[in-house]
């Protein structure tokens, strides 16, 4: 990966290859970086990108989200908090400071010196498998952290997961892809994390992500929010654990935009 390559030059990537592949306009999907990633090519090509859906939104933080946050608790009605919402914020400081905290030590390592690292792992295909299943523990259901062997196949076959680490040892791209951190986490603030999203939007809220955000904090950004999914289960890593379920969130929204009238 070369230096400055970040959220905003992937996303202009994908939009010159959609318009390679023929594609004149498109719907598209992403969580996590995908999430961001498929967002800047909303923002950067609005007449584009037809719909956007996203599991894993970040929240815009401003004085609506900061002012819930601290009264949320107790007015969950004015902010529209449901009985779920309310479970995953509260208490606050355990659920959105104390638990992302023990779950983001890999980021700063990343964000911060992604090629010490990511060397040793290129060098050892062991280092590489438990550096990365552990996340398909912790972050698919944090309880399986309790388990002698961390849950892996409760939701996985041991085939799929090795293949994900197949992926990057054969490759050898373990580094440039936490460099990708480093690239998008150099400047704290960039212009485009102001501007807000006006493409029609659907955010897919799964029980057991990482972070959870509320229709509210979301609306923050994605002023278009045309709808917003509770979804029955799954994790952060929802295209792999829950594919039937994403796909027909998906095309559930898909439908609603193509629907006349």
């Amino acid at each position: 990966m070369s230096k400055g390559f970040d959220s905003v030059c992937a996303a202009r990537v994908l939009l010159k290859l959609m318009r390679r592949l023929g594609f004149q306009r498109f719907y598209a999907q992403g969580g996590d970086w995908g999430g961001l990633v498929t967002t800047v090519m909303a923002q950067l090509e609005p007449d584009v990108v037809k719909g956007l859906h996203i599991n894993f939104p970040l929240p815009t933080f401003n004085a609506t989200v900061t002012t819930s946050m601290l009264l949320g608790w107790r007015f969950p009605s004015l902010f529209g908090f449901t009985p779920f919402d309310l479970q995953r914020i509260y208490p606050f400081l355990e659920n959105m400071v104390a638990e992302p905290m023990r779950e983001s030590g890999y980021m700063h390592i990343q964000s911060t010196k992604p090629d010490s690292v990511g060397r040793g792992l290129n060098d050892s295909p062991v280092g590489l498998a438990a550096y990365i299943l552990e996340k398909f523990s912790t972050w698919t259901d944090k309880s399986f952290k309790n388990l002698e062997d961390g849950g892996l196949n409760r939701k996985f076959s041991l085939d799929d997961l090795l293949t994900n680490v197949m992926i990057y040892w054969t490759s050898g791209c373990i580094v440039s892809s936490m460099r990708f951190y480093k690239e998008n986490f150099s400047t704290l603030r960039p212009p485009h994390a102001k501007l807000p999203v006006y493409v029609p939007t659907h955010v897919a809220c799964f029980p057991n992500e990482l972070l959870h955000t509320t229709r509210l904090w979301v609306q923050q950004k994605y002023v278009d929010l045309r709808s917003f999914s509770s979804m029955a289960r799954g994790g952060h890593f929802a295209a792999m654990e829950e594919p039937r379920l994403l796909a027909e969130d998906l095309l559930a929204f898909i439908r609603t935009m193509e629907t006349p009238g």
